[in-house]
């Protein structure tokens, strides 16, 4: 949830942050509703102080005058009843007074704060403008050596490559029917050397983010309240995405979600505590399962590991002070571990800066990581594929949005508490990034290279096939 009181001091900057994310919000009406609340919160602070005040004066009065009506003559009796009936009826008045102004906040409430959870991050002042990721800018491309992705895969290894598909149905590294089979559309069951390899990735990521980053490996639950999901950013606007199970509909309290990345649980271990500023930064990583609808997304990448519903990732997360030169070289170091993880398997792949049409809700800024995939794009005459890059990675900057909407905050230097400031980055994400590992390390027999930092995680294995 952004700051209102930033809002009400800049609306334009929150209006033209709607405007360039293309998520039109009615920043008039959540202005003119937070005024009229505002307003009954005066009147009935107003009221409370009154019957506060009346309450240490009234009794004394009161007393004192019943004390009067037992010796006062008929004449005198009916003047202090007249005293005693406007001093009783005071108290009444302001209870009806604060009663109303209780129901009329209670009217503005939801709508003031449905209308708060919509209003998105505002762009960070130097990220491009732009309406989708079609406007995303490349910052630079890193290659292997050995691999040059402005030539065709043929050109660099000197024979046609296989898809993706093609690799794992030859060397019986995934089953995709009986996948379907078992759980409908854009499921799989990864067997054999694909299953080892895939747990091959996720430990070596793992492994490279502790020992050799320094970040604190952490499990969280991936079945989490509505709450989480909301504090984080992921509700309302990403709401169709998630897998809801409806506990509330079988006599329990409330329902459950099922998350779509290790973000939501390592963001939400301090939901609604104040941490002391020499506890941050805060280098979390989690291993997590990762269940997505891909609600919309309807004929995109329906054939094969890249678009499916459940997923395994590793995940960093960063908590630090909120300064915004802290954040940008946080940004900066995420971003490295990932260079790094990729180099170290192979992986071509280069950065994009993301424009405001492309950084959804809660990021300030975003740079995606695409890694080379030979089976993707254009086909040619032959009906071999031209290679493409394919999203595999996101890091994000998010200012104070989540820490704000969790309530997770710091004393600083000063004793002050402050919001902190969150950011978070894939480290890798697999079966997905299967697709490059097996693609690019193919060989002319059919077999597929291990890359050397998986090995150990295979039982010594330098081959597959």
């Amino acid at each position: 949830m952004i700051d209102i009181k930033q809002l009400r001091e800049t609306p334009d900057r929150f209006r033209n942050g709607c405007r360039d994310k293309g998520m039109p919000v009615d920043i008039d009406r959540l202005l003119a509703l937070d005024e009229q609340r505002r307003s009954v919160l005066t009147r009935l602070e107003e009221a409370r102080a009154e019957q506060n005040r009346l309450g240490k004066e009234v009794g004394p009065q009161l007393g004192k005058l019943k004390g009067q009506l037992k010796s006062a003559d008929a004449q005198a009796k009916a003047g202090i009843e007249r005293q005693i009936a406007e001093l009783e009826a005071k108290p009444v008045a302001l209870k009806a007074v604060a009663q109303q102004c209780e129901s009329e906040i209670a009217v503005i409430e939801p709508e003031l704060r449905s209308l708060l959870l919509q209003v998105p991050q505002p762009p960070a002042p130097d990220v491009p403008k732009g309406a989708s990721s079609d406007d995303n800018v490349e910052i630079r491309r890193w290659n292997p050596p050995t691999f040059d992705t402005s030539k065709s895969f043929e050109a660099n290894r000197g024979f046609k490559p296989k898809t993706h598909i093609e690799l794992v149905r030859d060397l019986k590294l995934v089953d995709f029917e009986r996948g379907v089979k078992m759980a409908g559309t854009r499921s799989y069951i990864l067997t054999g050397m694909g299953a080892r390899l895939h747990q091959a990735v996720l430990r070596y990521a793992v492994d490279f983010m502790v020992d050799r980053r320094g970040f604190t490996a952490i499990t969280v639950p991936v079945l989490v309240r509505e709450e989480c999901m909301v504090g984080t950013g992921f509700f309302p606007a990403g709401r169709e995405q998630a897998y809801q199970v409806e506990e509330s509909r079988r006599g329990g309290t409330h329902d459950l979600f099922l998350t779509g990345t290790g973000e939501v649980g390592l963001m939400g271990i301090h939901a609604d505590e104040i941490l002391s500023h020499e506890q941050l930064p805060l280098k979390y990583t989690t291993c997590s399962t990762c269940f997505r609808r891909e609600a919309g997304a309807a004929g995109k990448d329906t054939a094969g590991l890249y678009r499916i519903h459940q997923f395994d990732k590793v995940e960093q997360v960063v908590v630090c002070k909120a300064d915004d030169a802290e954040s940008r070289q946080w940004h900066k170091t995420m971003l490295e571990s990932v260079e790094l993880l990729l180099q170290s398997l192979g992986i071509p792949y280069r950065l994009l800066q993301c424009c405001t049409g492309d950084l959804g809700v809660k990021n300030e800024d975003m740079i995606d990581i695409e890694s080379w995939m030979p089976g993707r794009g254009e086909l040619d005459k032959g009906g071999v594929p031209s290679g493409a890059y394919g999203e595999t990675h996101s890091a994000s900057r998010l200012a104070d949005y989540q820490c704000r909407r969790l309530n997770l905050r710091y004393k600083d230097e000063n004793g002050k508490s402050v919001f902190a400031y969150a950011l978070n980055n894939t480290v890798i994400a697999s079966p997905r990034v299967l697709i490059p590992i097996l693609e690019i390390h193919q060989n002319a027999d059919g077999t597929v290279t291990i890359p050397a930092p998986l090995r150990p995680y295979m039982g010594g294995a330098d081959r597959i096939g």
